[in-house]
């Protein structure tokens, strides 16, 4: 499907209407895959559009086609771009791909020096954060925040977590570090100068047949003796 038929924007009030559909299709994802996705209210869906902390996807003619929202931790410096869902029937399509965008420009211009963080069991969702620029870290480089881990009470992986002291689960985690990234692009870019090529024995030998002739100094009186 064409993705530029998307309209893909920051949600507001007037996207409210779509609150239920969406924690609706969070639960079913997370049943189908067998996985957590940690469980949202319609009420909390909705305060997220009231701040102006999500994303909405839309058809032109309004229907509901993809959603997701920030989430900030340790006091805004962690922020997490959660809950990420595709209607069914759009998946594969491209979509997620555009709404992550959208989600991560939105958090990266309300949290300028916030990391961001993600914890995801889809290889999908891994090579979109890769392509913005996470990297995946250990458990212990995320949020220490109690509330953050409070909401994976609700996933069906809970009791694997708390087995391992919250050290890892079946989710990978990923994140981006706005600090390492502006240190390593301002780096001095080092342009490596071009090493000669070596020449073969063909080209050696052809430049040597196309020498003129040479007769040594004394030539002339050799061959009058």
């Amino acid at each position: 499907m064409n993705q530029s038929v998307f309209i893909v924007t920051v949600a507001g009030e007037q996207h409210i209407v779509h609150a239920l559909q969406i924690c609706q299709e969070m639960e079913e994802s997370a049943k189908a895959r067998g996985t957590g996705i940690a469980k949202r209210s319609p009420d909390y869906i909705a305060q997220k559009m009231q701040e102006g902390k999500a994303v909405i996807a839309l058809h032109p003619d309004g229907t509901w086609a993809g959603f997701c929202y920030i989430e900030t931790w340790g006091h805004g410096k962690y922020v997490a771009n959660s809950g990420l869902i595709v209607s069914p029937t759009l998946r594969k399509s491209g979509l997620a791909r555009q709404i992550k965008k959208k989600i991560f420009e939105l958090s990266r211009t309300k949290y300028p020096d916030a990391k961001i963080f993600g914890l995801t069991t889809a290889l999908p969702v891994m090579r979109i954060n890769s392509s913005l620029g996470y990297k995946p870290v250990t458990f212990s480089e995320l949020t220490d925040d109690e509330e953050f881990w409070k909401g994976c009470r609700s996933c069906v992986n809970f009791e694997i977590l708390q087995s391992k002291n919250r050290t890892n689960c079946l989710c990978t985690a990923m994140l981006y570090d706005p600090e390492k990234e502006e240190s390593y692009m301002a780096l001095p870019v080092v342009e490596k100068q071009p090493q000669p090529k070596a020449n073969s024995v063909q080209e050696r030998w052809m430049r040597h047949r196309q020498r003129p002739n040479q007769q040594p100094e004394n030539a002339s009186k050799v061959s009058a003796a």
